[in-house]
C-alpha cells in the first residue's frame, strides 16, 4: 500500500525532487520523474511533475514500489555505522532549515566530526539526510556538550559561515551549571591556552613542542545560584579555543561545569543536589547563535530547548532561561 508522509515545518519551502531523494536517498531521478509522470508520486491528492515548493503540513503519497530506496548503508567506508532510527532521531533535532543551511539541536554525547574510533557523527548523518547537498561543518560543539550547530549545505555558504565564525561576528551564548559559587558575578575572562593549561601572560611555556598558549576572551555572568555550591552561568565566548568554556570554568572561576570528569566537574556535592547532578552528562547547553544569513544577509537569531536532562535540574533549583 502508498504510504502518505506529512512534510514537517522544518521542511517547508523545500521542493519537491530534493525532499523525496532526503527521504529516499538510493533512489535514481529518473525513477523519481516516471513515478510522478504516471501519477503514483502526489501531494495533497494532486499530480505533480517534481519541481513543486512543498509547505508544512502538505501530504506526500509515496508508492510502496520505492520502500527499498530508503536504505541507507549501515557501514561507509569511513568506517561509520549508523542506522535509520539514528537519522530519524537527528532529523528530529532541526530546528532550521533551507537550500543553504541546517541547523541542529545537537544531543550530548554525539560527536560532530567523524573519524577513527566514531560511530557515528553529525557530518556524516547530515551528508546521509541531504545527499544531493555539499555538508561542510563551519563550527565544532564537544562531543559532550549539547546545542546549536550550524552546517553549510554549499560551499558559497560554508565560505561565508566560517568566516563570520572565524572572525567572530556570529556570536554565541553557552548556559552551564558550575559546580562552586562563582565570584564576580560578572566579568571577561582573558588569558591563555595550551594542552589543557591556562596561563595569564603569553610567554613560551616548557611543553615539549615549542608553541605558545593561544589567547582565550569568555564574557560570563552568573544568573542564579543555589546553597551556595552551584552557579547558573552564561557564557560568551570571544575566541573558539578547545574546551575553552571547560578551562575558564574549572581553572580561572575554580568552579567546573557539572558532569565534566575531564576538568574536575564530579566532585561531590552535598545534600539533596548529589543524587541529582552525580551524571555523565555534561551541563554545558549552546543556547542561542545569531549569525548572519549567507545567502540573504539578514541577521538571524535562534535559541534551541534545554536538554531533557537538563530540566528536572533546572525545576529543582527553580532557574530560568535569560
Amino acid at each position: 500500500m502508498a504510504e502518505f508522509i506529512q512534510v514537517s515545518k522544518v521542511e517547508d519551502g523545500v521542493r519537491l525532487l530534493r525532499w523525496f531523494l532526503r527521504q529516499f536517498p538510493a533512489m535514481p531521478q529518473r525513477e523519481f520523474y516516471k513515478l510522478c509522470r504516471g501519477g503514483q508520486i502526489r501531494v495533497n491528492s494532486k499530480r505533480v511533475r517534481g519541481q513543486e515548493i512543498l509547505c508544512g503540513g502538505e501530504v506526500v503519497r509515496v508508492p510502496p514500489t520505492v520502500a527499498n530506496y530508503a536504505q541507507v548503508q549501515k557501514k561507509t567506508e569511513s568506517g561509520d555505522n549508523f542506522s535509520l532510527a539514528d537519522l530519524e532521531a537527528l532529523r528530529k533535532c532541526i530546528i532550521h532549515n533551507d537550500d543553504d543551511i541546517v541547523v541542529f539541536n545537537k544531543p550530548a554525547g554525539l560527536a560532530v566530526q567523524g573519524g577513527t574510533g566514531i560511530r557515528k557523527s553529525v557530518d556524516k548523518m547530515a551528508a546521509a539526510l541531504f545527499p544531493y547537498d555539499k555538508i561542510s561543518l563551519v563550527h565544532r560543539l564537544d562531543r559532550e556538550t549539547s546545542g546549536l550547530l550550524v552546517v553549510a549545505k554549499n560551499q558559497r555558504a560554508a565560505q561565508v559561515l566560517a568566516n563570520e565564525f572565524q572572525t567572530r561576528t556570529a556570536r554565541k551564548d553557552y548556559l552551564a551549571l558550575l559546580n562552586g559559587d562563582v565570584k564576580p558575578a560578572r566579568g571577561v575572562i582573558d588569558n591563555y591556552m595550551i594542552k589543557g593549561q591556562v596561563f595569564n601572560t603569553p610567554a613560551r611555556v616548557n611543553n615539549g613542542t615549542g608553541q605558545r598558549p593561544q589567547r582565550a576572551v569568555t564574557e560570563y555572568s552568573v544568573l542564579a545560584s543555589a546553597a551556595g555550591c552551584v552557579s547558573w552561568v552564561l557564557f560568551s565566548p570571544k575566541t573558539g579555543r578547545t574546551h575553552q568554556l571547560r578551562l575558564h570554568s574549572a581553572l580561572t572561576l575554580n568552579a567546573p561545569i557539572v558532569g565534566d570528569a575531564l576538568y574536575g566537574g564530579n566532585k561531590k556535592l552535598d545534600g539533596a543536589l548529589r543524587s541529582m547532578l552525580e551524571t555523565n552528562n555534561l551541563f554545558l547547553f549552546a543556547y542561542k547563535l545569531t549569525f548572519q544569513h549567507p545567502t540573504s544577509g539578514r541577521m538571524i537569531t535562534l535559541r534551541a530547548s534545554v536538554p531533557e536532562f537538563m530540566v528536572p535540574v533546572m525545576k529543582f533549583l527553580e532557574l530560568k532561561l535569560p
